[in-house]
């Protein structure tokens, strides 16, 4: 029942908002749902709701009322139920029945109404009364039927004196999705047609008209807001199948491990959409079943008991389930999924060596050579830091000859020398080595005796090489040295005391070729002079290199450097320099500054001395020096006046040794015309005047291969011009070449044989054969009548000029036929004319008169004419 705001307070409390029970029977369980109204009628007070059967129903805040557990049917033929209502603010109470029976879940005439707010119509001045407040109307969702199903009766106070049409419009009436609620037009029944999905649509909000017969409205339109109350009716769904997390071993319990989360479409306001989380079984269930919890309302998964070993069980497989209705194991609805807990590895293992002592052997003097592998176990997980193993030598390397490398690929320790080991020294190495991991052991783990273990290294003797001592060797001696002299003994040391052997020295390296070592006692002596000023002398410094070789099998051998530090002597005279100068006619003023060049060293070069000589005698008439300083002095005209032209100068010019030498040396002056600067205005150096023997001798050389390089050019054109004439077929070439021929031979006749046509002669292959011979003038030496082989043939040439060539090329093909016949000596290479009085050549045969004439001469004609002297010649043989 529903009322107006303020009418009546008498009916001010909790009512029924359907007036009945809805009752659902589903596999012969009674589940009820009912929602109980409540007008306040304006208190504002908070209402408490409680039932007289607390142990079988319970209801919300809201007013719906929920069986807590399964009810028969048949155990509950009739059902009173008590509704009170506290005002917690008041104590002010209410008490309402509820009752069901075997009656239908909707009946008409029960239904409650929903009333059109009245108007006065008589006049606009009258206050309207305010609308009704109506309450929402709530149907459970997933309703079997039967549909139509009643929900509530519409009606306005204008029915009774005249007819009524009620419509209702809104999303599920005649707004998709449409059809789900209808409403009878004259009685106003509303009612739901299908079931509705709270998970679809969870409210709905229509909107009821009332007009008459005409069409007209009568009441304003009213809103009804339909509830879709939810109904456990989805499972939870986890959103993964398989949830993967990691722990480390080791750890403590309440160590967090991972969360699962599963969700529920139903209303999470309400039971069926409160989910709770257990853990159905765990595998293995090692060392303990309960390894693990969960918060059964987060799903968070933390550890409860310690002993998480990852070399027992590296993971753990875990079924949750999650359950909704608060976990109520009888009508809640529950899923599972699998929880995978992989166990990740700590450096809870220290690495343990597999023996306590290792043995490995070394060549002396041998170096990045692996003497032993050590091996070690660990249990932690391979290739982590906590299994790879690092090995350091704590004990009998005071040198740090070896180092234990890490092998990545099996972990194992490989012993490995560093710095060369003399067996002479030591013959064997203990070590001792210690294994760790990469990462620290975890807290409370102590590495155990087999951490550490002990290398025996064996010295293995090896032939060594002889080393001379010191090397290199420096020596000071004086330049000068004669042959034969003794210098110094060079001898090398055998390191290889345990092996007696001899030693022989041979020289090595010697740039200048100056000494010589004895082989068996390592004495040096020159045999040439020493000499400081050699090209071979750097710095004073020559180096010489010797071997030393011992007797050993195989045998060994080492070198040695002796420096020889040579001392200066005077025994280099000076020089002018520069030893060409420039100077002008007319000295105004006109100096030349010179210096003197000397090989030795100081006290036994400068400073110089400088003088002109006395030869000849015009040197000093016209020159004179003066000593600048000890090492420069100044050569300059004497006279105003000297004629152009190139000019020697002898100078002496002595040194400052301890017995000084002199030298005469030359000065080359130009003297020359000079302009106003002071420079020479001739173009001709001073080299230009006065040319050495070496650059005169490459002048004449490059004219004479210029001579016969013209030479060969002249002959090669001359034999070129022959080649040019032997090809022209004409004989007299300032004639036209259409108007001649060459005359190859005399062959008899007289101008009969000048009768021929010019054309035919240069396009031969354009003539009939029959044309060309005719029948019965066939010479008797021709080849027969077979088929020929293809000879080159000539194409139309522009010019006479290559028919020579076409000649010479059918020779060439005659002569390397392999079908001609043994004695064809002759072609017929071009029709040349007929009617000669000379006859054809086709006329010669072996019956001619010309039998007993004497064909000998054609022997020395070549191979060709051999056989015809054969042919015409021979016997009758």
């Amino acid at each position: 029942m529903y009322e107006r705001e303020g009418e009546s307070e008498n009916l001010c409390g909790p009512s029924v908002c359907l007036g009945v029970f809805l009752l659902y029977c589903w596999s012969n369980f009674l589940l009820l749902s009912l929602a109980v109204g409540f007008v306040d009628c304006g208190r504002g007070g908070l209402v408490r709701f409680e039932c007289s059967n607390p142990s079988d129903f319970r209801i919300e805040a809201d007013g719906v009322v929920y069986a807590v557990r399964s009810i028969q049917h048949s155990t509950l033929p009739a059902l009173t139920l008590l509704i009170k209502a506290s005002d917690t603010t008041t104590q002010q109470q209410w008490v309402t029945q509820v009752q069901e029976g075997a009656v239908p879940p909707v009946i008409s005439k029960d239904l409650k109404e929903i009333a059109f707010p009245s108007r006065n119509m008589d006049s606009q001045l009258k206050r309207m009364k305010r609308d009704w407040v109506i309450p929402p109307i709530n149907v459970p969702e997933n309703s079997r039927g039967p549909f139509p199903q009643e929900l509530v009766r519409i009606r306005s106070d204008h029915d009774k004196n005249r007819s009524l049409r009620y419509s209702v419009t809104g999303p599920g009436a005649d707004q998709p999705p449409t059809g789900i609620f209808i409403i009878d037009p004259i009685s106003g029944e509303l009612s739901v047609n299908k079931p509705l999905d709270r998970e679809h649509i969870s409210n709905f909000h229509l909107r009821a008209h009332a007009v008459d017969l005409n069409g007209n409205q009568v009441e304003n339109p009213i809103d009804i807001v339909i509830n879709v109350i939810d109904m456990n009716d989805n499972r939870p769904e986890f959103t993964h199948q398989i949830w993967n997390g990691t722990v480390p071993e080791g750890s403590k319990p309440g160590t967090f491990v991972m969360t699962v989360t599963s969700v529920d479409k139903d209303d999470p306001k309400t039971a069926n959409g409160m989910l709770r989380y257990k853990i159905l079984s765990q595998n293995p269930e090692s060392p303990t079943s309960n390894m693990f919890t969960i918060n059964n309302k987060t799903g968070g998964i933390i550890t409860v008991a310690a002993g998480l070993d990852r070399e027992k069980v590296p993971q753990y497989t875990l079924i949750i389930q999650a359950t909704d209705m608060e976990g109520n194991p009888m009508y809640g609805l529950s899923n599972t999924a699998t929880a995978v807990i992989r166990v990740t590895d700590v450096n809870d293992n220290p690495p343990e060596f597999t023996a306590e002592t290792f043995f490995g052997e070394v060549p002396e003097n041998r170096v990045n050579v692996i003497v032993a592998n050590l091996t070690v176990t660990d249990k932690d997980q391979p290739n982590t830091p906590a299994w790879n193993a690092v090995y350091k030598i704590t004990g009998g390397d005071p040198t740090g000859r070896f180092s234990v490398p890490t092998d990545p690929t099996t972990n194992e320790g490989l012993v490995t020398v560093v710095k060369p080991i003399d067996y002479e020294i030591s013959r064997t190495y203990v070590l001792t080595v210690e294994a760790r991991n990469e990462v620290p052991l975890a807290r409370g783990i102590h590495s155990p005796r087999q951490s550490t273990a002990t290398v025996s290294i064996r010295v293995i003797d090896m032939n060594e090489s002889p080393y001379f001592e010191p090397n290199p060797k420096l020596i000071r001696l004086e330049e000068g040295m004669m042959p034969e002299s003794t210098l110094t003994t060079f001898t090398a040391q055998d390191p290889d005391r345990f092996m007696p052997q001899t030693i022989r020295y041979s020289k090595l390296s010697d740039p200048a070729n100056w000494l010589r070592i004895d082989p068996n006692t390592g004495r040096i002596k020159t045999i040439a002079i020493l000499d400081r000023e050699s090209p071979f002398v750097k710095n004073s410094l020559y180096n010489a290199t010797f071997l030393a070789t011992d007797s050993g099998i195989p045998p060994a051998s080492g070198t040695g450097t002796l420096q020889i530090f040579l001392l200066d002597i005077n025994d280099n005279a000076p020089k002018v320099f520069p030893q060409e100068a420039e100077i002008c006619e007319k000295p105004e003023p006109n100096a030349i500054n010179i210096t003197a060049v000397d090989g030795d060293l100081n006290p036994n070069a400068g400073p110089f001395a400088f003088e002109l000589a006395h030869r000849p005698s015009d040197v000093r008439r016209n020159w004179t020096i003066t000593r600048v300083s000890g090492d420069y002095a100044q050569v300059s005209l004497k006279i105003g006046y000297l004629e152009s032209g190139i000019y020697e100068i002898p100078i002496i010019i002595t040194d400052s040794g301890n017995l000084p030498m002199s030298n005469t040396s030359y000065l080359r002056i130009k003297v020359c015309q000079c302009d106003i600067s002071g420079d020479c205005t001739d173009q001709e150096h001073i080299m230009a005047a006065g040319l050495g023997t070496g650059a005169i001798i490459a002048i004449l050389l490059c004219i004479i291969i210029l001579l016969i390089l013209v030479l060969l050019f002249v002959v090669w054109m001359k034999r070129r011009d022959k080649e040019r004439q032997a090809k022209q077929l004409l004989i007299d070439p300032e004639d036209d070449v259409r108007d001649n021929i060459l005359k190859y031979d005399e062959e008899g006749g007289g101008e009969e044989d000048q009768d021929y046509d010019l054309s035919q002669l240069q396009q031969p292959d354009t003539i009939e054969p029959d044309a060309i011979k005719p029948v019965g003038i066939r010479r008797l030496d021709e080849r027969p009548l077979h088929p020929e082989p293809q000879y080159p043939m000539r194409s139309a040439a522009p010019h006479p000029g290559d028919i020579g060539d076409f000649i010479n090329e059918g020779l060439k093909a005659a002569d390397n036929d392999p079908t001609a016949p043994p004695y064809d000596s002759l072609l017929v290479f071009d029709y040349e004319g007929s009617g000669s009085t000379a006859g054809s050549l086709s006329s010669l045969n072996s019956s001619s008169s010309g039998g007993d004439q004497d064909y000998d001469y054609l022997n020395d004609w070549g191979p060709r004419f051999r056989k015809l002297a054969d042919m015409y010649g021979g016997s009758d043989d």
